[in-house]
């Protein structure tokens, strides 16, 4: 039942499922109605972009979720952090919009995302963007899917070449002790869009050395590993959600054997 630290029965798990979809869904198309419309936008902090269609969208996801699973915890980029969630075995996870800087220049990289969590890991994940109508999802055991159809992590072991999806000046820092082969850059403003690009095989990579939080990576998490991808820290440790601490150092994420290549890289430097 909702709110124990029973297991989830696998016709709980399927409403759970259909119930993230349509709620994603139809936030992104409320998203939509605010795109190239110029929407107010302020910052949150300095560099910390926010528009009212966040808090619009955020608002529609906590009254579809919250309400329909009123023992279920939540954290969101957009709502006050409730401590009651670290009691909670299942936890709604959610970044109403994903990439607002993006949404905000009127660039169709940003995205929904919605995870279910359970006992620090995701368990279901919904990753939309709405300009492009590309719905990603994943359940877990389950596989993942782009718009019905399964996909998969490409078959690329190789870095010299690959397409990596990340911020390009990451590659060119002093300190790594060997320079990094030519890659292909894809540089997208959602981190949860730039994952969602790995599970579809439509990147081969990506990568971030710097901060994110929960809302940033659950979701497209579940989609890697679903599609037989990896996705650690950089030094090859997994991602636990739902601990008093949102953020994550960093992340790495590919198919097993590009995966292991950008490893052997990574895991030897330490960040502050």
């Amino acid at each position: 039942m909702p709110g124990t630290d029973q297991h989830t029965a696998p016709n709980e798990r399927a409403e759970d499922h259909a119930l993230l979809c349509k709620a994603v869904r139809e936030a992104g198309a409320l998203a939509l109605t605010y795109y190239k419309a110029d929407a107010k936008h302020w910052e949150k902090s300095k560099g910390d972009p926010v528009s009212e269609a966040d808090l619009a969208v955020n608002a529609l996801l906590a009254e579809r979720l919250q309400d329909a699973r009123p023992g279920y915890g939540w954290l969101s980029e957009e709502t006050e952090d409730d401590a009651r969630r670290l009691t909670r075995t299942r936890v709604w996870v959610i970044d109403p919009i994903d990439g607002t800087r993006a949404f905000i220049k009127g660039k169709p990289h940003f995205t929904i995302c919605g995870a279910l969590v359970e006992e620090g890991r995701p368990v279901l994940g919904a990753v939309f963007n709405p300009a492009m109508d590309e719905f990603f999802e994943a359940v877990s055991g389950g596989g993942a899917r782009l718009n019905g159809a399964p996909i998969q992590v490409s078959a690329c072991d190789a870095i010299d070449g690959c397409r990596m999806a990340a911020f390009g000046p990451m590659f060119k820092h002093p300190a790594w002790r060997e320079p990094w082969p030519e890659m292909e850059i894809v540089d997208r403003n959602s981190v949860a869009y730039r994952l969602a690009l790995v599970a579809c095989g439509q990147a081969d990579a990506a990568m971030a050395l710097n901060r994110k939080n929960d809302w940033d990576i659950a979701a497209a998490d579940l989609l890697i590993h679903e599609a037989g991808g990896k996705v650690t820290d950089h030094q090859g440790a997994p991602l636990i959600y739902n601990r008093e601490d949102t953020k994550h150092r960093s992340f790495i994420a590919a198919g097993p054997a590009l995966y292991q290549a950008i490893i052997a890289r990574t895991g030897k430097i330490t960040l502050p």
